[in-house]
C-alpha cells in the first residue's frame, strides 16, 4: 500500500486542491441490458473559475459499437458547505452532486427524471483516483467505470 493510504485509499484533505491541474481519462460504458459496450478516451481539465471553485472540462473521443465521435463535458466543482468538500454542478448550474474526499471515497446520488445515478470515488493515490457510476431506471441499466491519471 502506498505511503498515505488507508484501506486501499487515499484520504484528501481537499478535493478542489487534489483535483486542480490535468487528468488523462479512460472510461468504459457498459449497457447491462443490452450488452453493448463503448469506451472513452481523453482529458479533464480542472482549471480555475472566477469566483472559487474548478472548472472542469473533458474532452476526447467515444467510441460505440465502432463508432468514435468527439465527445466532451463542462461541470462546476464549487467549493461545499465544510471545508475541503465541493458542491458539483452541471455547467448551466443545476445541481449535479456532492462531494467528499476526505476518507478517500465518496458515494453520492443523482436522480434524473426516472432514473437514478449512483457514484462512487475512490481516490488510489495522489495521481489516480476512479469513479463508478451505476445508472438505472426504465430505461437504463448502464455501468460507467472513470479512471483519471494526473498528467505531470
Amino acid at each position: 500500500m502506498a505511503e498515505g493510504t488507508r484501506d486501499g485509499v487515499w484520504p484528501v484533505p481537499d478535493v478542489l486542491a487534489y483535483l486542480a491541474g490535468t487528468w488523462r481519462v479512460e472510461r468504459t460504458v457498459r449497457d447491462l441490458a443490452g450488452g453493448g459496450e463503448g469506451h472513452f478516451h481523453g482529458t479533464t481539465v480542472f482549471g480555475p473559475l472566477d469566483g472559487g471553485g474548478l472548472l472542469h472540462e473533458e474532452s476526447g473521443t467515444f467510441t460505440w459499437q465502432g463508432v468514435a465521435r468527439p465527445a466532451e463535458r463542462t461541470l462546476r466543482f464549487l467549493p461545499g458547505p465544510t471545508p475541503g468538500t465541493a458542491d458539483v454542478r452541471f455547467a448551466d448550474g443545476r445541481p449535479f452532486h456532492d462531494l467528499d474526499l476526505s476518507g478517500g471515497r465518496h458515494v453520492a446520488d443523482h436522480p434524473c427524471a426516472a432514473d437514478l445515478y449512483r457514484g462512487e470515488f475512490t481516490v488510489r493515490d495522489a495521481d489516480h483516483w476512479r469513479t463508478v457510476w451505476r445508472v438505472g431506471g426504465p430505461a437504463k441499466d448502464l455501468l460507467l467505470t472513470t479512471d483519471y491519471a494526473r498528467v505531470v
